[in-house]
């Protein structure tokens, strides 16, 4: 398939990074923030419209505030990682990481959208759960790309 060359600046950002003595990739130890802040807005939504609780709604909204706030760096260090690790060689699983990191951008920011309008409790569920499966793909994806 295609590969982009190699990008000296990203070069240089991880030999400055192995030079202090962190040699490992940057992406995964990024991609907790998002992902749990996601499967806690899908709980406390959950569980806020079975139980009726507005103050679990609002737990479930600011998970979303953060998953969106930190997706961005998050993509921004697996495309570093990708450059770095895999000399930026496309294949599907990176293709789909990427469409999928898309999705989930969008969502999560039309569910912010969604509940500063007053969306009803089913319908920032269905959100929330929207963004969990696109999350649940971008795992399976970058594991199946990491370890086969």
């Amino acid at each position: 398939m295609f590969i982009i060359k190699e990008n000296a600046m990203v070069e240089s950002l991880y030999a400055f990074l192995a030079a202090v003595g962190f040699t490992h990739p940057l992406h995964p130890m990024l991609t907790h923030i998002p992902m749990g802040m996601i499967i806690g807005m899908v709980i406390f939504s959950l569980l806020s419209f079975i139980w009726k609780n507005i103050n679990l709604a609002e737990t479930a909204f600011h998970c979303s505030v953060l998953a969106l706030l930190s997706v961005g760096p998050v993509i921004a260090a697996g495309v570093l990682d990708w450059l770095h690790l895999q000399q930026g060689e496309w294949n599907t699983l990176i293709i789909i990481k990427m469409v999928l990191g898309a999705i989930l951008t969008i969502f999560l920011a039309v569910s912010v959208v969604l509940k500063k309008k007053g969306a009803s409790p089913a319908k920032m569920l269905l959100f929330y759960l929207l963004c969990l499966a696109c999350a649940g793909g971008l795992g399976y994806s970058g594991g199946t790309l990491v370890y086969g």
